[in-house]
């Protein structure tokens, strides 16, 4: 029988996520490093294995086969005598431009920031600069490049960071973005050691309410129709739609030396507006994999699940913070213009294990749907039962007096948490305001997640996806997205529809799916 003392390290804590990938125990921020290879997803990321505040970083590692089950490995790299490891990313030389590899085969290469904060306390503004890290064995030790850094700091610039590298096929070279406070550089090199600066981006477009972090930059195909734009991604933190931190994105093209906006979607991305990834409070520094397979084709992305307004905060105890579900981004355009749609992998399905088929009622007042979570004086090991997925449709009977609808979780102690659509503002939301602790911020609940409706389809789709203190729905297709996390004193669990309106809205079709525990085979599995 586990007890709660042993219970953390069966991932059984409170408020331990069963789906979503969280460390075995410590501070955890940002993804990096994502790297496919050899049929392995690699998922460094931001750690700091003395405290459950964040502090001097590391990059901890795990991999995974199918970007749902994890497996813990060491820490990948240490701070040393050029400073703590901030964040970045990972690529395979395939072939070998670094001469890093062994016995004919290319290595595997860190890209990452150092953060000195020696020179930071002594006033300096150049105390962050890129360095490199490679490995010969899968990705199990890694050995710094002794001639560290690869980018210096020139320009001694502040929040000099994150960079991003990936193989730019067109023009034969690697390419590398990094953000420089309040905006992004774009550099080339032929080995990933000797980089040249091409072009920077973004000072007098998108939202700078705060520090530019974590890009991203990549080619995506445009949905049906056969044309290819380059997407930079921007994290931006605090300035977020709805508090905080957040991720902006930009479209347009690439010549190899300079990021053009597309003239559209410039419209949408001046005099401090923005284009957001996803609306919710808890999904920032998201970034893809490199070197997924052509035979697979995904863009495959995965973010930080929490907000530097509250991180440092939120009532957790050996542990803190978790990622987002691995999902899926595609480019489409819609009738207000580009817009990246997110989707959950198609690998999460495999932990479906029960399918539940919703009637298509008229949504009464509230209408309580299959309970899936076991009560609370259920015994730890039951715990793993909140969590599930929904897949709804929703179609709109009287537009003019329909009120607001969607989905409530709801406990015995009169928690709850809200998330549905708004018709008469045409707006999604997420309502966490009586989710259950909220103490630890003034922040935390002090408003309601909104987030517009990108598409214009007569049928309301949502996709939802529950954990045991997080919510992700993906509306519309993913057209919109929300990820918001709560903490219930309580597991939440009864599940309800509700209208705010009678008579006004049905449920054309529904389905509903408990999903197994990541971690029932043990937390190395």
């Amino acid at each position: 029988m586990i007890t709660e003392s042993d219970a953390n390290m069966e991932y059984l804590d409170s408020h331990r996520p069963q789906i979503h990938f969280s460390p075995q125990e410590k501070w955890m921020n940002d993804p990096n490093g994502m790297v496919f290879y050899d049929g392995e997803y690699h998922l460094f990321y931001q750690y700091y294995p003395d405290s459950t505040v964040w502090g001097p970083m590391h990059w901890g590692h795990a991999v995974s086969e199918d970007m749902v089950h994890w497996e813990h490995l060491p820490i990948a790299l240490y701070p040393d005598s050029l400073g703590w490891i901030f964040s970045g990313s990972a690529v395979y030389d395939e072939k070998n431009t670094s001469g890093l590899g062994e016995d004919g085969n290319g290595p595997l290469i860190a890209i990452f920031t150092y953060h000195n904060s020696e020179m930071e306390k002594a006033g300096r503004q150049d105390f962050q600069y890129q360095g490199i890290a490679y490995s010969n064995d899968r990705g199990r030790t890694w050995k710094k490049y002794a001639g560290n850094p690869v980018v210096p700091n020139t320009e001694s610039i502040r929040d000099f960071r994150d960079p991003k590298v990936s193989w730019d096929a067109e023009r034969e070279q690697w390419l590398m973005v990094f953000a420089a406070q309040n905006r992004m550089m774009f550099w080339s090199s032929p080995n990933l050691i000797d980089w040249t600066f091409e072009s920077e981006f973004g000072q007098e477009f998108g939202s700078h309410g705060g520090v530019w972090e974590c890009p991203d930059f990549f080619p995506a195909s445009v949905e049906g129709e056969g044309i290819t734009k380059w997407i930079l991604i921007a994290s931006i933190n605090p300035g977020g739609p709805n508090g905080g931190s957040a991720t902006q994105y930009f479209v347009g093209d690439w010549d190899g030396k300079t990021f053009t906006l597309d003239e559209d979607f410039r419209k949408e991305v001046t005099n401090e507006q923005a284009v957001w990834l996803d609306y919710g409070r808890d999904n920032y520094a998201g970034v893809t994999w490199s070197n997924i397979p052509e035979t697979d084709g995904r863009r495959l992305f995965i973010g930080w699940m929490s907000n530097w307004q509250y991180a440092r905060d939120v009532p957790t105890e050996a542990w803190r913070s978790a990622m987002t579900v691995a999902r899926k981004l595609e480019l489409h355009r819609l009738s207000s213009g580009y817009r990246i749609f997110s989707t959950p992998v198609k690998e999460l399905k495999q932990l479906r294990t029960s399918e539940n088929m919703l009637n298509g009622d008229v949504v009464s007042a509230t209408m309580p749907l299959k309970a899936f979570i076991a009560p609370a004086s259920a015994p730890i090991t039951d715990r793993s039962k909140g969590t599930y997925e929904l897949e709804l449709e929703f179609t709109l009977l009287d537009k003019e007096k329909a009120g607001s609808f969607g989905v409530i979780l709801h406990n015995s102690s009169g928690e709850s948490y809200r998330v549905g659509y708004d018709p008469s503002e045409d707006e999604f939301f997420s309502d966490r305001t009586k989710s259950g602790d909220t103490s630890f911020s003034d922040k935390f609940a002090d408003k309601i997640t909104i987030a517009p409706r990108n598409a214009d389809a007569e049928t309301i789709r949502m996709q939802l996806v529950f954990d045991q203190a997080s919510a992700e729905l993906f509306a519309d297709g993913g057209a919109t997205v929300i990820t918001d996390i709560f903490f219930p004193d309580q597991v939440f669990n009864q599940i309800s529809l509700f209208s705010e309106t009678e008579n006004t809205v049905k449920l054309s079709a529904g389905k509903a799916y408990a999903l197994k525990r990541i971690w029932d085979a043990g937390i190395n599995k």
